[in-house]
């Protein structure tokens, strides 16, 4: 009986042993993001921007306009103008929590409103409201766009809107599947991330079908588009998708370390840009489809190509930089 008391005594000391160690492990504070490369990861300190904006609240979404980039400032319930050409802000529209994006076309900024729940049309060389029309964004983090004469935008719980910019009417709409919500025009489609399905969505825009879904990384949230394809950035495991625009199908899937919410992705200079809090700017090389340079450090979150340059927004920061996108 003593052996068999000693044995169990065993078998309790080595569970008890496993339960310690799980329970440190599971006390241990997950990895932190980013590139594992040597080499790639650089601190944020080594961006030399060539023009600092001041933007009050929360700069974050930017659009490029005919000669000048707009940022919405959630807190402070406006759209500020900054002006390249000057390095100074210009015209400030009071917008109740602008939100999902921003898009340009016809002369006007597209604002979607998440205070309003309307989409707001703004003229860019008065900054006053031409239109207003119903429509309650279906995330705060989705987004709008426009191409083939009309602009896309999809609200709640997951409706497609077309908008015809000549009456400022919604002229059709198209019920997707649940949690696609951020668009973006590109070789003649309307492309819908579906960040609840892991996939992306093709929609032909003139008759307002889904044609094609196409399996990518888990939760893709933000799009851009560039070389002939569609870059998303991928919430649930920081990857960035690359899907060829031509063939609809998923041609390479590249590290970044970019998991967690928020951020933002881009294409300019023969490379796709993506920004995450505290990792303000990946740069990814569309010749290699390897992420080539990534800067770490305080700052980040919304990021546009535009007039030769990238547009970062520090959300936390109130600031917006101008950056060239030859840095070392």
């Amino acid at each position: 009986m003593a052996s068999i008391s000693m044995k169990w005594q065993g078998v309790t000391l080595l569970a008890s042993g496993i339960f310690a160690t799980t329970s440190l492990l599971a006390q241990q504070p997950p990895p932190p993001p980013g590139i594992k490369t040597p080499g790639v990861v650089r601190p944020l300190s080594d961006i030399k921007p060539s023009t600092v904006y001041q933007v009050a609240g929360s700069p974050d979404w930017k659009v490029m306009a005919k000669d000048s980039v707009w940022v919405t400032s959630a807190r402070a319930n406006h759209v500020v103008q900054l002006l390249p050409g000057e390095g100074k802000t210009g015209i400030v529209v009071d917008v109740p929590k602008p939100c999902s994006s921003l898009a340009y076309g016809w002369n006007s900024i597209w604002i979607p409103s998440c205070g309003a729940k309307k989409l707001l049309r703004v003229d860019e060389t008065t900054g006053k409201t031409v239109a207003e029309i119903d429509a309650d964004a279906a995330n705060s983090e989705g987004g709008i766009t426009t191409g083939l004469g009309a602009v896309y935008l999809v609200v709640k719980p997951s409706t497609l809107l077309k908008v015809d910019p000549e009456t400022n009417t919604v002229v059709a709409k198209l019920d997707l599947p649940s949690e696609s919500e951020n668009p973006f025009f590109g070789n003649g489609f309307v492309w819908v991330t579906s960040f609840g399905h892991n996939a992306l969505l093709k929609v032909d825009p003139q008759s307002m079908q889904l044609v094609a879904t196409i399996p990518i990384g888990p939760k893709p949230r933000f799009l851009t588009v560039g070389a002939g394809s569609v870059w998303t950035v991928n919430q649930g495991d920081g990857s960035v998708s690359r899907v060829d625009m031509a063939s609809g199908t998923l041609v390479a899937t590249i590290e970044c370390g970019l998991s967690g919410p928020g951020g933002e992705i881009t294409f300019g200079a023969g490379s796709a840009w993506a920004t995450l809090f505290n990792i303000p700017l990946t740069q990814i090389d569309a010749s290699t489809n390897k992420a080539v340079k990534q800067w770490a450090g305080k700052g980040g979150d919304g990021l546009q190509f535009g007039f030769g340059s990238l547009w970062l927004s520090n959300l936390a920061q109130q600031t917006v930089w101008r950056i060239s996108p030859d840095q070392k």
